[in-house]
């Protein structure tokens, strides 16, 4: 396992003070951890569902940079989204961040609290 050295890239990324690595590097993946909407200090900024979406997949796409990776390496996401409500924008946007093939994915709801939306995901490492 490989820690991504040169995380966090840019001052902006979002940085957190629990105990997980924003991402690791196994074989060759990318496994990254939770993205939700943050601030570059690790503070919650709350939103709407679509603000809050946004900023989770901004984030998200933030480590994968750091890490070497696009958007279009990601191969699966986990999803958690709080309101069932929303699964419909969920998915209109979701389709604004990925393009086919689609990245294979698992959706949750209502199991998040303080949050409307979350996501990791795993990507392939590029070289």
């Amino acid at each position: 396992m490989t820690l991504v050295p040169e995380y966090p890239a840019r001052a902006d990324t979002p940085r957190s003070h629990l105990p997980f690595s924003p991402c690791v590097k196994v074989g060759g993946f990318v496994f990254v951890s939770g993205q939700a909407s943050v601030d570059a200090s690790g503070a919650i900024v709350p939103d709407s569902f679509e603000g809050e979406m946004r900023r989770s997949l901004d984030n998200m796409r933030q480590v994968l940079e750091a890490a070497g990776c696009t958007l279009a390496d990601v191969v699966q996401t986990r999803n958690y989204v709080a309101d069932p409500a929303d699964l419909a924008a969920y998915n209109s946007i979701y389709r604004s961040y990925f393009a086919q093939p689609l990245p294979a994915r698992t959706t949750l709801t209502g199991c998040l609290a303080g949050l409307k939306y979350e996501i990791e995901c795993i990507a392939v490492a590029r070289g």
